[in-house]
């Protein structure tokens, strides 16, 4: 195989993050310390769900499985951007960027239907609480936690293998930090709108119908909070669920935009921007929201640290 400057003519160069910025160290720097955060945020809310029986609820267990998801998800692509950046090589190789593209989208979609999952079990901790026990026995949560990652690497396998086989004309630049298939599909020298209309199905089942019965849980969980007599359980009733809610608008809201509307309409510097949100910002932010506007968690963290310094 021909090689030129040390790169196979089959390699892709990922031009990087923001290539026109005149301060893209600076941004790249910001994300590597976002990165940081979303590893230490998401470890410890990992480390005291473990560790702490009175999290061991079907909730939390959900909680810990979008943890695991956002370290994988955020480990995918930021690292080798960073690095990228420092080395000064952007080259990523067809099979390097076929695998980079398979995790990105089998662990985006495991994180939709994980959100949607969330929301059942908020429904039926608020709607139904007497059967909450039975209704999200141990089984049903290992089920829960298991359908969203088949789910998500099932899609992925299919998508990746059909975008990467289009053939690819003329520069392999893609204007991107990493191998997103809306950026390898707009490379291709075929018509590709045919296969755009079935990501756009995809994206339905993936995105839209998520985010539809989330918000049709939330409409149902709000008009029972409405019936609640206790202030105080109310409100714990809304803490709760506005945490879940947040990160659902953050997350899939920033994915309609990016797979469910024409790349045609997309700029390079929009479609970079908005995956620096869904693939950077939501990880670091989701163990923030859930830990600063949670009272259990929060306890349990000042039980763990109260514990090991009096042990010190």
């Amino acid at each position: 195989m021909v090689k030129q400057n040390g790169t196979s003519t089959t390699d892709f160069i990922l031009l990087g993050l923001f290539p026109e910025f005149q301060y893209t160290s600076l941004l790249v720097y910001l994300i590597l310390l976002a990165y940081l955060v979303a590893l230490t945020g998401n470890a410890i809310l990992l480390l005291l769900i473990c560790v702490d029986a009175h999290l061991h609820t079907p909730m939390y267990f959900l909680l810990s499985q979008l943890s695991l998801i956002d370290l994988f998800y955020i480990s995918s692509s930021v690292p080798n951007m960073v690095f990228n950046h420092v080395s000064g090589k952007h080259s990523i190789s067809l099979i390097g960027c076929g695998v980079q593209m398979f995790f990105c989208l089998a662990l985006g979609g495991a994180e939709c239907l994980l959100l949607t999952l969330m929301s059942y079990d908020r429904v039926v901790a608020v709607c139904d609480p007497l059967r909450y026990t039975v209704i999200m026995n141990p089984k049903v949560c290992w089920l829960m936690a298991v359908a969203p990652w088949t789910g998500g690497a099932a899609n992925s396998l299919i998508q990746t293998i059909y975008t990467m086989h289009f053939p690819v004309c003329g520069l392999r630049e893609i204007n991107h930090f990493f191998c997103e298939m809306p950026a390898i599909l707009k490379l291709s020298c075929e018509d590709t709108s045919e296969y755009e209309m079935v990501v756009f199905m995809v994206s339905i089942i993936f995105i839209l119908i998520p985010f539809s019965l989330i918000m049709a849980s939330y409409i149902r969980i709000f008009l029972t909070v409405l019936r609640m007599n206790s202030p105080e359980g109310r409100n714990k009733a809304l803490a709760t669920c506005s945490s879940h809610l947040t990160v659902v608008s953050l997350y899939l809201g920033t994915g309609i935009v990016v797979y469910m509307t024409p790349g045609s309409s997309h700029t390079p510097a929009l479609d970079q921007g908005l995956s620096v949100f869904y693939i950077v910002l939501t990880p670091m932010l989701n163990p923030l929201i859930y830990s600063l506007r949670n009272k259990e968690v929060l306890g349990s963290l000042r039980k763990v640290l109260k514990k090991n310094l009096i042990l010190k």
